[in-house]
């Protein structure tokens, strides 16, 4: 057993472990910006990344309850071992396609989308409904397979209801799915919410923004990634849009529409919260948004990062992003 003496000096020692880890910048202990993208969660397959190998059974068990709790606490988690990074936001695109495409002139053009003054303007929906983050503080859930789980107040879904929460606060009338379209069967989620969104389009056409909110997943076998940015004392995840082109040889009328879209909240984002985003990622798949002239994914933070990360990632883009969408509306 640990004196209370001990105690106290350990717990202060880890808050200060956990506030230089947020501040980790002004240290210089963050690491280099990099960009990776271990997870092929957006590919045709939508194949399931592996569980966790078990950990072994300690071969001395806690002697007490104190003892336990203890263990836990000091115990590295996930959050602690994820390495933070901010990935490079000077670029406001990261072209992934064939296309040359000048996104500064896009930004300076603004985008065709436009908001209706009545009915529903914005659907918030979910194709991997079950991704989580990091279990960290009393943040924990029963995963359904690694960093995922079917409990909506710690997955994604949590993060849409949030974004909901102040888009609506700010005068925006949105639509939030919390339906959950890749479980128990992740192939064929695209397929499903995809349906859905056709759905919504056809009971309220007014609706002209859509976005696809998922969580990225950054890192290898060895090393898991959590994204970082700092504005205003506030330690958060990034968060990325996403525009799919019509390169891979399916159609897809929209997809220049979508990007002006895309960099137009981009640039809103930017001037408020320079950390905040990185840069838009263009890529070849489609991911539905051929379905609508203004959808997006919208990625909040990384398997690395924990969930209220996220949620205040989410908070600062809508804050810069809600005044932006006002701004479209006819």
């Amino acid at each position: 057993m640990l004196s209370k003496a001990k105690k106290l000096a350990l717990l202060g020692a880890a808050a200060l472990l956990i506030y230089a880890r947020c501040r980790g910048s002004e240290n210089g202990e963050r690491t280099q910006p990099v960009t990776v993208r271990a997870e092929a969660e957006r590919s045709a397959a939508e194949t399931i990344s592996a569980r966790e190998s078990e950990q072994p059974t300690p071969i001395h068990a806690p002697a007490s309850a104190a003892e336990e709790w203890e263990e836990s606490f000091f115990a590295p988690s996930r959050a602690e071992a994820a390495v933070a990074m901010t990935i490079g936001n000077s670029a406001m695109l990261k072209n992934e396609t064939g296309y040359a495409v000048d996104a500064d002139a896009i930004a300076q053009g603004g985008t065709p989308i436009r908001l209706a003054s009545d009915g529903p303007q914005i659907l918030i929906i979910h194709t991997h409904s079950s991704e989580a983050y990091t279990p960290a503080g009393l943040d924990r859930y029963e995963e359904s397979d690694n960093t995922r789980t079917e409990d909506l107040e710690h997955n994604i879904i949590r993060v849409g209801d949030e974004l909901t929460r102040l888009l609506e606060k700010a005068g925006l009338r949105v639509i939030h799915d919390r339906g959950v379209y890749d479980y128990p069967s992740y192939t064929g989620s695209y397929a499903r919410s995809g349906a859905a969104v056709e759905q919504y389009l056809r009971d309220y056409p007014s609706i002209s923004v859509v976005l696809d909110v998922h969580r990225d997943a950054l890192g290898t076998d060895e090393v898991i990634y959590k994204t970082v940015a700092e504005e205003n004392g506030t330690c958060a995840s990034q968060a990325m849009l996403l525009v799919g082109t019509d390169e891979s040889g399916l159609e897809h009328p929209y997809w220049r529409d979508n990007l002006s879209l895309a960099l137009y909240l981009q640039k809103a984002v930017f001037q408020t919260y320079p950390t905040l985003m990185r840069p838009v990622a263009l890529v070849p798949q489609r991911y539905n948004q051929q379905l609508c002239p203004g959808m997006l994914i919208l990625e909040v933070g990384s398997s690395g990062n924990t969930l209220q990360e996220a949620l205040a990632a989410i908070r600062l883009f809508a804050a810069a992003a809600a005044p932006a969408l006002l701004a479209l509306v006819e």
